[in-house]
């Protein structure tokens, strides 16, 4: 890789990012799965190549199964952050329900420090439920954790020295949090899904939110953005201050029929392995899939010029300011993966930047 686009993110600019959950399945085409630990450098190096590219932002996935390679995403980061050098580094996301607050804490802000500050958490209650059992929580206590736990996290972020009494956790007495991160504050992004209380949360803390939009109607987690807004109206943060971010699967390729064909057998894998009931089949065909790709659809799947044509159109809806896409699943090659962060980074981002900022200029002026 011998193009970058870093000069073309400026501070403030509309930012893009590739994130994984590191999952591990045979390859549809061959029968064949990566072991965990080619899963892991291949993580690696698609972190690397998204840095050289330009992209903004790398983000890994928490799972505790043997289905997926990540179960410790500080310690996946933490090496990312040695063979990159500007992109900024993400969770996507802690379960922030069956993790220590502290913990967590020190582990990102320690990542900031090796990183040169570009740390990043982002943290939900979480789609699956393994990690409950294992960490000795109660599945039906999640909400509670998790309000808890954003509280705790808040604090911790806020203060050297801390005391705190909650539910679930120990107290902590005039604790030392350490070590602080390199940036004044960790940047801190609620994951949200369709929960509207989680929207609200994020606006009343003021933190970034991460809506996953993975199929269906765009337009329908607009209201999502409208009450994040008003809670942190309501809470006293500046609008301007307010980050909502778009998290999706997505594949770029040079045209729309090759998009569609490269991408198609994985993404069906993928529902197959970690959708379906088990004992069934996940039925989705090709007809199906290619209506999830519609113009008017969330699934981000095309040519360059189709992809463009999404973001910019979520934009209208949403007004956030960060696209991030999972394109890694089911199998699918590094080298498709690769292709495809390239493609992003050099033909898709450029425009979408250019269009959100003369659209911004017109309106100011």
């Amino acid at each position: 890789m011998t193009i970058s686009n870093h000069e073309s993110a400026l501070p403030g600019s509309f930012e893009f990012g590739v994130y994984t959950l590191g999952d591990i399945v045979p390859d549809p085409a061959t029968g064949q799965a990566v072991s965990p630990h080619q899963r892991l450098r291949d993580i690696v190096a698609a972190a690397k190549l998204a840095d050289e590219a330009g992209l903004d932002v790398f983000g890994v996935g928490e799972h505790h199964r043997l289905d997926f390679a990540v179960s410790s995403v500080p310690v996946v980061l933490a090496a990312i952050s040695q063979v990159t050098s500007k992109i900024k580094l993400a969770s996507t996301t802690m379960v922030l329900g069956t993790i220590d607050p502290v913990r967590l804490f020190e582990d990102f802000a320690t990542l900031d420090l090796l990183s040169d500050g570009r740390a990043e958490i982002m943290a939900g209650r979480g789609a699956f439920t393994e990690s409950f059992p294992l960490f000795g929580y109660d599945p039906s206590d999640s909400r509670a954790l998790f309000v808890e736990n954003l509280s705790l996290l808040k604090q911790l972020g806020e203060q050297e020295t801390v005391s705190w009494q909650g539910a679930f956790r120990p107290p902590l007495k005039n604790a030392e949090i350490s070590p602080r991160p390199l940036q004044p504050r960790l940047p801190l992004w609620i994951g949200v899904g369709g929960t509207p209380a989680s929207a609200e949360a994020a606006g009343r803390l003021g933190s970034g939110m991460a809506i996953a939009i993975l199929s269906g109607s765009p337009e329908r987690f607009r209201h999502l953005a409208d009450v994040y807004r008003q809670a942190g109206d309501e809470a006293g943060h500046a609008q301007k201050l307010l980050r909502i971010g778009v998290t999706s699967h997505g594949y770029v390729a040079r045209t729309s029929r090759q998009a569609l064909d490269d991408f198609y057998p994985y993404y069906l894998n993928y529902l197959n392995g970690f959708m379906a009931r088990p004992g069934s089949e996940f039925r989705f065909t090709r007809e199906d899939f290619e209506a999830y790709t519609r113009p008017g659809e969330a699934l981000a799947v095309g040519s360059p010029q189709q992809i463009i044509e999404k973001i910019l159109y979520q934009h209208e809806l949403f007004g956030h300011t960060r696209f991030m896409a999972q394109m890694d699943v089911g199998g699918m090659p590094f080298s498709k993966v690769a292709s495809a962060i390239e493609l992003l980074a050099t033909e898709v981002a450029p425009v979408v930047r250019r269009e959100i900022a003369l659209k911004k200029n017109a309106s100011q002026s």
